[in-house]
């Protein structure tokens, strides 16, 4: 198995959590207090789960002393 077997099974599984607790949300019993912690946690969640769907959405950029900053021409040596 590769690895983007892994990352490919884990958006869909990241995908599903979130589509599971947006309907969680939905469903929610209204007013919502702002303090409601259960309510609060939830939304935490969905908010975790999709900054890590946006980490798997590309390569990350790294550093290399050729090119310390994204976007920076290569150096010359």
């Amino acid at each position: 198995m590769t690895y983007e077997t892994h990352l490919t099974r884990s958006v869909a599984d990241l995908k599903a959590a979130e589509a599971l607790i947006s309907e969680e949300l939905r469903a929610y019993p209204t007013p919502v207090s702002g303090c409601d912690a259960q309510y609060n946690h939830l939304l935490g969640m969905r908010n975790a789960i999709g900054a890590a769907l946006r980490s798997l959405g590309g390569p990350e950029f790294v550093a290399t002393p050729r090119t310390p900053v994204e976007g920076a021409e290569v150096e010359s040596r």
